[in-house]
């Protein structure tokens, strides 16, 4: 069976200050040319197919396009949803789209219950682990503690008892929305840290042929059968060196798998720059950059006059301008967005208390900010849901 592994669209999304929704239909295109070109049997999408739990009506009517065009290929698509989108929103008519054969896996309490397709060789079970969010779903899950890597063993327990309880041969694809150890994550993912931990291992994932991952933004293998297909498209500067692809899995009638890329079709070269304003408009390496979308890092000892409109001059797409000016200085100096950069809301709360009291907080004290920030994040995440 071939399977074509797609994530993270982020309908709705944009780029800095630049719509995406054309680049977005673009890659739509390009994702059906693909299954009907390349005789895909199945299309997997894990996860985070809006941008937000509310998405602009303009999303929902690329997404239903989406729909339609999958279902008139009669190729089947199993979908889940992610930790941008409201999973219940997401679901609303899944039973009914299922019958054009797009199905959507919205509910943490089925995921034990697959979607069975097959081919010559048998079927293959496709089991969707839409994003757990642990604070939400241990009970269901019958967990004592809330944690990532504790609520997805819970959900690949079920997957394992199902498919051990399936006929000898049955073939496996688990669809999970998650941050496992091992992979890259990029600027533009929103964090999911639970108790201080992010990441769970891949071999939470251990029993099953293919494990079709979503949520980093960049493609990457974990191991031959545990693998992010990345977003289609760029959402951050820190994606400049990615290469947006897809995965096409061929999975053999012994479970074995093969992957190859995909590309897809990228609106705009990324490039960030760097150095003093009047090398940047001077250098004659950076001609090649000259059409993408650039960050420009200005090392200027003293801000120059007008930097943004000069170097839209010659970098006509420049989106984002840094200031990083090249001179001693002490930390005070240094910008407050510069020094909270890269850090958790746990590490700056804690840098919080240590400039206040003179002394950071202790264990029991790490301890309380954490639980503070874990009920924030899933009080927000039952918010999103009753909009």
């Amino acid at each position: 069976m071939r399977l074509l592994h797609t994530s993270d669209w982020h309908l709705g999304r944009a780029f800095h200050r630049v719509n995406m929704l054309g680049a977005q239909a673009e890659f739509i295109g390009h994702l059906v040319t693909t299954v009907r070109e390349r005789a895909v049997d199945a299309v997997v999408v894990s996860g985070d197919v809006y941008d937000r739990a509310v998405p602009p009506l303009a999303a929902v009517e690329l997404f239903d396009d989406a729909l339609h065009r999958l279902a008139d290929l009669g190729v089947p698509t199993v979908m889940i949803s992610g930790n941008h989108d409201s999973a219940r929103r997401l679901g609303v008519g899944a039973g009914l789209i299922g019958r054009a054969g797009v199905h959507l896996r919205t509910e943490p309490s089925a995921a034990g219950t697959p979607v069975l397709l097959a081919d010559a060789h048998g079927d293959v079970a496709f089991y969707g682990l839409p994003y757990l969010e642990p604070a939400l779903v241990k009970d269901e899950f019958g967990v004592e503690k809330a944690g990532h890597e504790a609520v997805l063993a819970a959900a690949m327990d079920r997957v394992r008892a199902d498919l051990g309880a399936r006929a000898p041969g049955t073939r496996s694809v688990v669809l999970a929305h998650a941050f496992v150890t091992g992979g890259e994550p990029s600027d533009s993912e929103r964090d999911i840290t639970v108790g201080g931990v992010a990441a769970v291992p891949a071999g939470v994932f251990d029993g099953v042929d293919y494990v079709a991952l979503g949520h980093l933004h960049g493609c990457q293998t974990l191991t031959d059968r545990v693998r992010y297909s990345g977003s289609p498209l760029p959402y951050s500067f820190s994606e400049a060196a990615h290469r947006k692809s897809m995965w096409l899995v061929d999975l053999a009638a012994d479970g074995s798998v093969e992957a190859e890329r995909v590309d897809c079709p990228v609106p705009r070269a990324l490039a960030r720059i760097r150095g003093t304003l009047e090398d940047l408009l001077a250098d004659p390496d950076l001609t090649r950059h000259e059409e993408a979308w650039v960050e420009a890092t200005l090392t200027d000892p003293v801000r120059p006059a007008d930097p943004m409109a000069r170097l839209t001059e010659r970098f006509p797409h420049t989106l984002s301008l840094v200031f990083d000016p090249d001179r001693d200085q002490d930390e005070s100096a240094v910008s407050y967005a510069r020094r909270l950069a890269g850090r958790s809301d746990q590490e700056i709360a804690e840098d919080f208390v240590a400039h206040v009291r003179g002394a950071g907080p202790d264990r029991h004290e790490q301890g309380v900010l954490r639980d503070a920030f874990d009920a924030v994040r899933a009080d927000e995440a039952v918010r999103e849901v009753a909009r």
